[in-house]
């Protein structure tokens, strides 16, 4: 292969505020218009509209108990993911990788640091996140690194335009955890 991720292994770092826009378009390219379909954790087929913001991504940046990390190569972003402290247990989400990059490992490289975060800095005992259920590819995906699903689930935020725009309607988040 010859990808950048293949070279070598991702640095990581936690965001601050002049991230916010390229975290975001790091996250619309993941899930979002036609630039997503590059890689496989497209959402264009039944979503439209935005996945996240600058002010949601500042707002998770800035709060106490989260952070934004970034995975980095050679000071080029090609991964993040929110992670919150929740009690014994760490929220994982917004997991963005550029699309070109996908299936190339760097996920992987993510997830682990996320997870080793969460259990070592964090001393979580679990960690969470919620998939929109439909998407079966990628919580297979999470179910090979050791996640399950719970069978909680909870509504899309339908008329919500800041979480998208709905082709479908049908459409709710399921919770998967892992135990740490």
């Amino acid at each position: 292969m010859n990808s950048v991720a293949d070279r070598a292994l991702l640095s990581f770092r936690n965001a601050g505020a002049a991230d916010v826009n390229a975290i975001v378009a790091l996250v619309e390219s993941a899930y979002r218009g036609d630039v997503s379909r590059q890689g496989w954790t497209t959402e264009a087929d039944f979503l439209d509209g935005q996945r996240t913001d600058p002010a949601g991504v500042a707002q998770v940046t800035a709060k106490p108990g989260s952070r934004v990390l970034l995975g980095e190569q050679d000071g080029e972003l090609l991964a993040c993911c929110h992670l919150e402290k929740l009690g014994n247990a760490c929220y994982f989400g917004m997991f963005s990788v550029r699309p070109l990059l996908q299936g190339g490992g760097v996920g992987k490289q993510m997830l682990a640091e996320a997870e080793r975060i969460a259990r070592a800095e964090w001393k979580c005992t679990k960690m969470e996140m919620t998939v929109i259920s439909i998407r079966n590819e990628l919580v297979a995906w999470y179910e090979r690194r050791g996640y399950h699903r719970t069978g909680v689930f909870k509504p899309f935020p339908y008329g919500d335009e800041r979480f998208g725009i709905p082709k479908r309607d049908d459409l709710r988040f399921e919770l998967l955890e892992k135990a740490l």
